[in-house]
């Protein structure tokens, strides 16, 4: 990890070098199938990965997600069991349920007054209530979309910080949300956007060249 601050002990490091550095990342991160069972992440290691995707930018800094570790075998295969039978959910030492908070943008949850109270002057109290509202309240829909891009940032800078710590992960839309909720006690003002498997990759796993990406001009429209 770089610290952007030029003295004797912290020199600001050359910009292609930190370039190179997450070059590596986007091409070593994968979805990976088959995570060997042997090797465990030390929950010091999750608590350092997990705090440093917690720097993922979020709507107003409100920081709308929650994980449910589980580790335990009988956890993970109850997941297994609604999730169309994965067997990297039970393979893999740790899997994130991961939680998009609907209600997130409310007046009075931890996460708003939390904000407020450490980024906010008294002043601009009815401005932060009235914006989250009109955004993020105004529909059904509002709520869930503002749970789950918030999250999906989240998830994103976490399978980042894990490849940067040497663990490979696996992103999973195959499940049974309802089923999910109802076997882990999830809250419905939680959405659930995906589960994520985090572990090390079998011994010389043949790993494929990255997948097709739609071409970039393709990508941008006019």
């Amino acid at each position: 990890m770089y610290i952007l601050v030029e003295d004797n002990l912290n020199p600001i490091p050359n910009m292609e070098d930190i370039y190179m550095d997450f070059s590596e990342i986007l091409e070593r991160r994968r979805a990976i199938n088959f995570f060997d069972p042997s090797q465990d992440v030390p929950d010091d290691l999750l608590r350092t990965v997990l705090a440093e995707a917690a720097m993922a930018p979020s709507s107003f800094n409100l920081q709308p997600w929650k994980v449910k570790i589980l580790r335990d075998p009988t956890r993970k295969a109850a997941l297994r069991a609604v999730a169309f039978d994965q067997p990297k959910i039970t393979e893999a030492p740790v899997v994130l349920i991961l939680l998009g908070d609907r209600d997130g943008w409310k007046e009075g949850t931890p996460n708003f007054e939390g904000h407020f109270q450490h980024s906010m002057k008294p002043e601009q109290r009815d401005y932060l209530v009235n914006s989250t509202k009109f955004l993020y309240g105004d529909t059904p829909d509002a709520s869930l979309a503002f749970a789950a891009k918030n999250a999906g940032l989240f998830a994103m800078s976490f399978m980042f910080a894990a490849c940067s710590h040497g663990l490979d992960t696996h992103p999973m839309d195959g499940f049974d949300r309802e089923a999910v909720r109802k076997e882990f006690n999830i809250p419905d003002q939680y959405w659930i956007p995906m589960l994520i498997a985090v572990g090390h990759r079998i011994p010389d796993l043949q790993v494929h060249p990255k997948a097709w990406r739609q071409p970039l001009d393709d990508m941008i429209l006019e």
